[in-house]
């Protein structure tokens, strides 16, 4: 049958719960892809702000947008996963680049708040 939980209830055969865990996980990537983008907004306003931007701020600006397309890319490709009636464990590559993108977006924020 199934493993008992801490609950009472009885865990799947399979070692996997279908219930609300990977309901939580999408809900989870959505917040995270929802603050990258207010992050990315409020980096974006404060780097182009002040009337006609330099190359330099364009260049950065579009590295964020970059970074943010990036991203949600990543995280889109992830809820679709978990959605899936057989969904596949998170790959080294996906952990990585959405850790990649953080701490760009960290860099970026750093030198943003320095120039500023």
């Amino acid at each position: 049958m199934g493993e008992a939980r801490r609950d009472g209830a009885r865990a799947p055969a399979g070692g996997r719960d279908a219930g609300l865990q990977p309901e939580r996980t999408r809900l989870a990537w959505r917040r995270t892809t929802l603050a990258c983008t207010v992050a990315v907004l409020l980096a974006g306003r404060r780097l182009l702000a002040g009337g006609a931007a330099g190359p330099v701020q364009a260049g950065l600006a579009a590295l964020l947008a970059l970074v943010w397309v990036a991203f949600v890319a990543l995280a889109h490709h992830r809820v679709r996963e978990m959605a899936a009636a057989r969904h596949t464990p998170l790959t080294p590559r996906i952990a990585l680049s959405a850790a990649g993108c953080t701490v760009a977006l960290a860099v970026f924020g750093a030198t943003i708040a320095s120039t500023h």
